[in-house]
């Protein structure tokens, strides 16, 4: 992995990947290769079962700046196939984070707008700097959000990404926590910390258990609640009390210690 790859990615001895995107001198806004990364990386996260968590951050003083304008510019003067494929790339990105089976975590600071906003709500968790600024501003650019608007109605609701998406207006981390597109706000300087705990929770949680967890909510979101639907609960939640995950779990709880999937390395 070069300095100078459109993604940095690391992974500790404890399974936490961090996943870097790294544009720096253009706000980490995306273009081809980075869209093409993002894919490439999360797929491979997602299929490593040494992976326990992954932590999406932006180098430099931004998170993520949304679509790289001179990239978008050019993608006017091509082929409409491959404008296209330009953009099936890119729900493909976000789908790719939202879909991973490893939980993820976004800490967000400085600017996040256009498909910034897209990579904060695709992950599970996503913590922001308090002075961290968002925005959906697409439409100030004579294009749209729509890669982005699908997950957007789902996690912060129809109405609040209208305003949003329609105005293109800035808002701040306290709004962002407010309409759920963030789970916390802190200060930038505990940003990580904050992380961290986060990991933290998540490295005590069993790993199998975490990744059915996270499965059985976007079903859930994209299921309607059939009596087909109630009996795969119903037999999800009977099989994972008969494993051995389950069993540890169990007498981890009950002898007062840390259970064995529980990392003893950083």
């Amino acid at each position: 992995m070069a300095k100078d790859d459109p993604i940095l990615c690391e992974i500790d001895g404890r399974g936490v990947a961090s996943v870097m995107l790294n544009r720096p001198e253009v706000n980490n806004a995306y273009n081809g290769a980075l869209i093409d990364a993002i894919i490439k990386t999360f797929e491979r996260l997602g299929s490593d079962p040494a992976v326990r968590a992954v932590v999406l951050r932006g180098a430099g003083r931004n998170f993520q700046a949304g679509a790289d304008l001179s990239f978008l510019d050019r993608l006017r003067t091509v082929s409409a196939e491959e404008n296209r494929e330009f953009s099936r790339c890119t729900v493909a990105a976000f789908r790719a984070v939202q879909l991973c089976p490893r939980p993820t975590i976004a800490l967000i600071h400085g600017g996040c707008f256009g498909g910034g906003v897209g990579f904060a709500a695709a992950c599970d968790i996503a913590i922001a700097a308090d002075d961290a600024v968002f925005g959906i501003t697409e439409v100030r650019w004579g294009i749209t959000p729509a890669p982005i608007v699908p997950l957007l109605v789902d996690r912060i609701g129809a109405r609040m990404t209208g305003r949003l998406a329609l105005t293109g207006e800035r808002f701040d981390a306290a709004t962002a926590r407010e309409i759920g597109l963030v789970h916390e706000t802190c200060p930038a300087a505990d940003l990580e910390a904050s992380g961290a705990r986060i990991i933290e929770h998540l490295l005590l949680a069993g790993p199998e258990a975490v990744a059915l967890t996270k499965r059985l909510i976007e079903e859930s979101v994209e299921t309607p609640f059939t009596a087909a639907f109630q009996d795969r609960i119903v037999e999800e939640a009977a099989a994972r009390r008969r494993t051995s995950e389950a069993a540890e779990g169990l007498a981890s709880f009950r002898e007062k210690r840390k259970p064995r999937w529980y990392p003893d390395r950083a």
